[in-house]
């Protein structure tokens, strides 16, 4: 079992946190949700709601062993705050396993380390992966390593089982 973090917060894309979510749990896996304040009901673009189990402030990477970056605004918004960055970046200078779908790989853009990794996004996402030294593809899903992304809610099939495949 597998303790996994999700960095996510309002304005997510509902179906890229609770499908990813749902496969996680169903394999037995631990999966908390990380946001700036514990507790905190957070709301999909669509509806869906979802509560922050604890903050940025009390976890460290050394505390998960893999981390989930749903896309929506969520990314976006998040990505403003170094706390969430350099949790991000932590992961991948620790090669730790990390799945990121939609619009969640605009971390990558901020921690510095995108330059050579293979990956996907969202469309208006991938150019700005490339501007950053990214190989980006257009397919449904992109492994590289353990680095694990894809393009939207469409692809999610292919993203869960490649996600849940890192962790066996």
């Amino acid at each position: 079992m597998a303790k996994i973090a999700v960095l996510v917060t309002d304005n997510f894309e509902d179906a890229e946190l609770t499908s990813p979510v749902k496969a996680l749990k169903d394999q037995g896996h631990d999966v908390t949700l990380i946001e700036t304040q514990a507790g905190k009901q957070i709301t999909g673009k669509h509806g869906a709601k979802a509560t922050i189990d604890t903050t940025i402030t009390d976890v460290k990477p050394d505390d998960f062993d893999g981390l989930l970056l749903p896309g929506g605004f969520s990314p976006d918004e998040l990505r403003a705050d170094d706390r969430f960055v350099n949790f991000v970046k932590a992961f991948l200078l620790a090669d730790k396993p990390v799945f990121a779908i939609c619009h969640g790989p605009q971390f990558f853009i901020q921690t510095g380390l995108t330059k050579g990794r293979t990956m996907t996004a969202y469309t208006t996402v991938r150019p700005d992966l490339y501007y950053a030294g990214a190989i980006v593809k257009n397919e449904p899903v992109v492994v590289d390593h353990n680095l694990v992304t894809s393009r939207t809610p469409d692809d999610l099939p292919e993203f869960n089982k490649a996600m849940l495949a890192q962790l066996k």
